[in-house]
This record gives structure tokens, C-alpha cells and sequence, in this order.
């Protein structure tokens, strides 16, 4: 596997803790602790826009696909639905009860958004209409981090216990629950036919997607895990705080370690965010040093 810098994107003033990718539009996104959400052209690397400045830091990013809609999750709790065509519009302006939002996760199955907010409780609205249709709570302390089955059906949600819980998404009843990690659940993905979870305790863990035992356990990064990333079926990447990209294959064997000590011109701070273009065949990364990296597969 080759893995080279294609570009640098600079012009953050603060870190930047979540990117996001329209593939359709061949966009990136980003924000973070700015006033403003980025558009950046992402088969050039050029800046393109502010899409629109924000009351404070933005946590988390979504983009739908084949929609224009870009959801935002800020710190105060408010969830920004804005339309970005060539006249942005801000479609609408939702809210949790309390505290930050810090994950999101759109149902396709059901044109459904579902937001997490700082006190453990999802959120779920109709993305047509926009309503709050449910809420209920996962957990007594904060959930940072969600991912959806390839099939749809099965949510998990990693809370700052170190617990993973599982849920079936049609009527969000809980499947099973179980501690994981010494210290929060950082990421999850479901990839390869297991759910991985990365944690504070710097442990990636390979689950069973239905009972939550743990088949393998490795030590991937010096610190947190902040991101694991499926590149297709086989392959994924995890971030971290230690400030390497490493890409591994399913059966977590490692084929690349991204880094300035590999003599690689990566981050030089915690990477806190990436994302995946499947079509160009791109990873997205940013973090605290302010700026945004893509990086080319081969």
C-alpha cells in the first residue's frame, strides 16, 4: 500500500475537532473551535468558503448523501440543519435539553437524525419535516460517539464509562450492554462483520457484533484513540492523540504508520478528526495543529 500527502489545507485559527465530505459535491467540510464551518474543493485542496459563522465551537459534522443538507453539533446544544447550495441557507435550528452535542448519525432507512447530547440522552428527528419524534436515555453520563451497521439495523453508542451499548435502530429498543474500556469510548465502527471500539485506555478492541465479547484486543496508539475509519470492507485507519495515522487491515494487522517519525510530513499534534472519500480514494485529517491533510491511497 502507498500512502501519499496530496495536500495541505491551511486557514484555521483554532483546532479543528470534526471534518466532514459531501462525495457527490467533492467537498470537505470542517470546524472546530472557529466561528465558522469550511468548504473546501476537495479534488484540489483549494479553499472555497466560510459556508457560515456559528455561535461556538462545532463538535461534530454530517453530510447526507444526495441531500444538501449539512447537519452541524455545537456546544451549547444547538443542532444546525444548513442548505449548501450556492445561496446558503440555514434550513433549521434544533436544540437538545443540556450541554454539548458530540455525535451524529443519520438512519437512512428511515430519513431519520440522531443526535447525542452531553447528558447521555439521544435525540431523534424526521429529516423531512424536522419534528423531534423521540428521545430517550442511553446513558447517566456523557456518549461521545455512535456508529451504524452496514445493514442499518444496529446502532452502538460508547459512553464515558467505558461502556458500549447496542440498539436496534427500527424502534431503539437496547440489544445489549456491556464495559469495554478503563476510561470512555472514544470511537466505534462497525467493519469487516465486528464492531470496533477505540477508548481513553488506548486499547482497539474487536467485538461480537451481537454480544459484545471481545474476540482481540491490541494497543494500536501511544493515547486516546479519537477515530477508527472503514476504508471499504477490508481496511480502516485509526487516529489518535499521539499524533499518528495507522492503517490496519481487518484482522488489525498494521500495513502503515503515518507520521513525522516515519519521516512522513503529517500532524505534529493530536489528530482529533477524519473521514473517508471512497470515490477519490482520499482520507481527510485534522486536528490540533490547525490544519487539514489529505492523504492519497494506492
Amino acid at each position: 500500500m502507498e500512502v501519499n500527502l496530496r495536500s495541505t489545507l491551511v486557514g484555521h485559527q483554532n483546532p479543528i475537532y470534526t471534518v466532514a465530505i459531501d462525495a457527490a459535491k467533492k467537498v470537505l467540510y470542517s470546524a472546530g473551535n472557529d466561528k465558522g464551518i469550511v468548504e473546501w474543493d476537495l479534488a484540489t485542496g483549494v479553499f472555497k468558503r466560510v459556508l457560515c459563522t456559528v455561535a461556538s465551537s462545532v463538535y461534530c459534522l454530517l453530510s447526507i448523501p444526495q441531500s444538501e443538507y449539512l447537519f452541524a453539533g455545537l456546544r451549547n446544544g444547538e443542532l444546525l440543519v444548513i442548505e449548501g447550495n450556492e445561496n446558503v441557507a440555514l434550513k433549521a435550528r434544533l436544540k437538545v435539553e443540556k450541554g454539548a452535542i458530540f455525535a451524529l448519525q443519520y438512519l437512512a432507512n428511515k430519513n431519520e437524525l440522531l443526535a447525542i447530547g452531553e447528558q447521555g440522552k439521544a435525540y431523534v428527528w424526521d429529516v423531512a419535516t424536522f419534528d423531534l419524534l423521540y428521545q430517550f436515555e442511553i446513558s447517566k453520563t456523557t456518549v461521545r460517539s455512535i456508529s451504524l451497521s452496514p445493514d442499518g439495523k444496529t446502532i452502538a453508542f460508547g459512553d464515558k464509562d467505558g461502556i458500549v451499548y447496542l440498539y436496534d435502530s427500527h424502534d431503539f429498543h437496547l440489544i445489549a450492554h456491556k464495559k469495554i474500556h478503563e476510561g470512555g469510548v472514544s470511537s466505534l465502527a462497525f467493519v469487516g462483520g465486528y464492531l470496533l471500539s477505540g477508548g481513553r485506555d488506548a486499547k482497539l478492541n474487536k467485538l461480537d457484533m451481537s454480544t459484545l465479547l471481545i474476540v482481540d484486543t491490541i494497543v494500536p496508539h501511544m493515547f486516546t484513540v479519537y477515530g477508527i475509519q472503514p476504508l471499504g470492507n477490508s481496511l480502516l485507519s485509526t487516529i489518535s492523540r499521539d499524533k499518528t495515522i495507522k492503517i490496519w487491515n481487518t484482522e488489525l494487522k498494521l500495513l502503515k504508520n503515518i507520521s513525522r517519525d516515519k519521516g512522513i510530513e503529517s500532524h505534529f499534534l493530536s489528530i482529533n478528526t477524519q473521514c473517508f472519500d471512497p470515490a477519490l480514494n482520499v482520507i481527510a485529517t485534522a486536528g490540533d495543529d490547525k490544519v487539514i491533510k489529505i492523504w492519497q491511497l494506492s
